[in-house]
């Protein structure tokens, strides 16, 4: 039996004051809120539509689900459910169907279906992969999931610049992990500037 490659897509509503603070307090909530929308609706676009993996949109607060208005159309939705990034991320990658699971944000304007197609090629013989951001996190965790998920997410520092090296720090030994290209996200006025500039836009 040929085994499928899952991505689930990790997303929070895109309401105005409750995503990117901290780009909020040098641009505005206003454009900060714009720039997620942006981005969300982006990332979906590039990947939903590959026919090499199953997608699904995992969204948090779990009362937004059915609020069509604030998604993509044409991906399933699913909620995230409780606890910590950890714990929602360790629950969602055990719960599809057999195969490999890729799991991304959606906040890193670079991110293509070139870097997912890499992560589930490098599960053919790795436990794990992560995409690092240049900001000590990742934008992109995968598992193999054969013969067994491992354990991960204990004790990570998350939204600091220790939740990669945490993460990686509480994997049982003998994991095997493939690393990515690393990505930036978007989260000062600097970095906004620069996206604006890389896009070709003259607002957000």
């Amino acid at each position: 039996m040929s085994l499928r490659n899952h991505l689930i897509i990790f997303a929070k509503s895109p309401r105005l004051g409750t995503v990117k603070s901290r780009l909020a307090r040098d641009i505005g909530w206003a454009a900060a809120t714009g720039f997620y929308r942006r981005t969300l609706r982006d990332t979906v676009r590039k990947l939903s539509r590959d026919a090499r993996w199953l997608t699904c949109l995992a969204v948090t607060p779990d009362r937004d689900v059915w609020n069509r208005g604030l998604w993509p159309r044409g991906i399933p939705r699913m909620t995230q459910g409780s606890g910590d990034l950890g714990d929602r991320m360790a629950r969602l990658a055990a719960a599809p169907p057999p195969g490999p699971v890729v799991i991304v944000g959606t906040d890193i304007p670079a991110l293509n279906a070139d870097h997912v197609a890499r992560a589930f090629d490098a599960l053919g013989n790795h436990d794990m992969t992560f995409g690092p951001a240049s900001d000590g996190g990742y934008y992109l965790v995968g598992f193999r999931r054969r013969p067994a998920m491992p354990d991960a997410f204990f004790k990570v520092r998350w939204s600091t610049p220790h939740a990669l090296a945490d993460t990686l720090a509480s994997l049982p030994p003998g994991t095997t992990v493939a690393m990515g290209d690393v990505l930036s996200d978007v989260d000062d006025g600097t970095a906004f500037d620069a996206w604006r500039r890389s896009a070709g836009l003259n607002s957000p």
